[in-house]
């Protein structure tokens, strides 16, 4: 059902520093930061031959990504992002194999302007997933 790796997310207390790093000290190729109010972050695109990195920083106070910080305050991996063909078919197969969709069940517009669904970390080897439709 899943297909390729999208992506691996990062939240990182300081998205300029985290940037610079990858463009300077790894030679990346960085991406401009966006704002994705309905996911209450800024994130910025590190884009690899065979996937991308995407660096996330909180947007506002209501921010997910505030509490994942405050318990790791040098940031870390968030989760990771598996595209698949059909969301819909792929969510109601993963609710009857008893897994957890978070928030309301239905898709939202991801950072690439796709449907994305995240799913419970406790069901995933405690690993945050995030499926986007392609």
């Amino acid at each position: 059902m899943i297909g390729r790796l999208n992506h691996v997310a990062i939240a990182v207390p300081d998205l300029e520093a985290a940037s610079a790093q990858y463009r300077n000290a790894l030679g990346a190729k960085v991406g401009e930061p966006q704002d994705e109010p309905d996911h209450g972050v800024t994130v910025v695109f590190i884009e690899l031959p065979n996937t991308k990195i995407e660096l996330l920083y909180p947007l506002g106070e209501n921010s997910p990504i505030n509490g994942f910080l405050e318990k790791n305050p040098s940031g870390g991996i968030h989760h990771v992002c598996y595209e698949v063909e059909d969301i819909i078919a792929a969510r109601d197969h993963l609710k009857e194999t008893g897994a957890r969709v978070l928030g309301s069940g239905d898709p939202k517009i991801g950072a690439h302007g796709k449907p994305v669904l995240f799913l419970h970390p406790k069901d995933f080897n405690g690993c945050l997933v995030e499926l986007e439709q392609v």
